[in-house]
């Protein structure tokens, strides 16, 4: 658990998210898209203009441009909706959008540690054959197994300020090695943050947690600055092993029902398959193997 103190100030400039979020939405549609003709006038800024988005949702350019503006503080659900099916928006997408329009004041929520069950760290404990690990907001890793450790790296050698997927992914070069798809995974984080950014606003480790990935990270920029919001809870996952080589590993992710915060994810592989041998033979190894983990060598003090 958790239990470091919240920094105190900081938070996301929610308007600012809801502006940029309805501008990157709007600019990737052209007219022929949603069956407007182009004419084939000039157009100073990529996508539809702001009358073309407000006449296909059905409401006036000017209640459209406050939205747009960060002024989501009377619109309603229906107007969000139409809105939503004008811009051709995922499921995902819409909800982040009801979340920076019409928020939840969870600001009292993000005070409180994440706190794992002890029957959930069991379960990890005994799924002795199978990599899994709980994730939290701001994508902290709570909690994890043996055989994680030994796929991943032994996270217990880190401070537990640096057991995030954001932080390894886009600080650390031996996870850049360790997937396959680099920019694959590090786009899945990017939107699980953004996600967590339309739910929890004045969360101010969050915004550290931005801050400091801008600063650090080019391709963090890059792909923050995309607006983009996805929930993917399962997939294909190709990592280079150090000890073992390539994996392809199936993921499974289960948001828990009394707490949609955390989620477990499972890794597995085809039967018989040489996946499954490679995660057989880590097993077999046990600490050796997470002592070796993703190329992991416990930073330096």
């Amino acid at each position: 658990m958790d239990e470091r103190p919240e920094p105190a100030g900081a938070s996301l400039d929610r308007r600012a998210e809801l502006s940029e979020f309805l501008r990157t939405r709007r600019a990737r549609l052209k007219p022929e898209d949603v069956g407007l003709p182009d004419f084939g006038r000039h157009r100073r800024v990529p996508g539809l203009r702001r009358e073309e988005l407000a006449q296909l949702a059905g409401v006036s350019v000017a209640y459209y441009t406050r939205l747009e503006q960060g002024n989501g503080r009377n619109v309603s659900a229906e107007v969000l909706d139409s809105i939503a099916r004008a811009l051709r928006l995922t499921d995902a997408e819409h909800a982040h959008l009801t979340h920076l329009a019409k928020p939840k004041h969870k600001k009292k929520q993000t005070a409180r540690p994440q706190q794992v069950r002890a029957a959930l760290r069991q379960l990890l404990d005994t799924m002795d054959s199978v990599p899994a690990y709980i994730i939290g907001r701001r994508s902290e890793i709570l909690a994890w197994n043996r055989m994680a450790a030994a796929l991943f790296g032994d996270w217990a050698e880190l401070p537990p300020a640096e057991r995030s997927w954001a932080r390894l992914v886009f600080l650390r070069p031996d996870y850049r090695d360790l997937f396959v798809d680099w920019e694959q995974k590090a786009i899945d984080i990017v939107c699980h943050l953004r996600m967590d950014a339309g739910c929890y606003p004045d969360d101010p480790r969050l915004s550290v947690l931005v801050g400091e990935l801008s600063v650090k990270s080019e391709d963090f920029r890059r792909l923050w600055a995309t607006h983009d919001v996805k929930e993917k809870s399962h997939g294909v996952k190709r990592l280079r092993h150090p000890l073992v080589g390539e994996l392809s590993l199936s993921f499974e992710g289960f948001r828990l029902v009394d707490d949609a915060d955390q989620s477990l994810v499972t890794y597995h592989a085809e039967p018989g398959s040489p996946s499954a041998e490679a995660l057989r033979l880590l097993a077999s190894w046990g600490a050796d193997a997470a002592r070796a983990g993703a190329g992991y060598q416990a930073p330096s003090v």
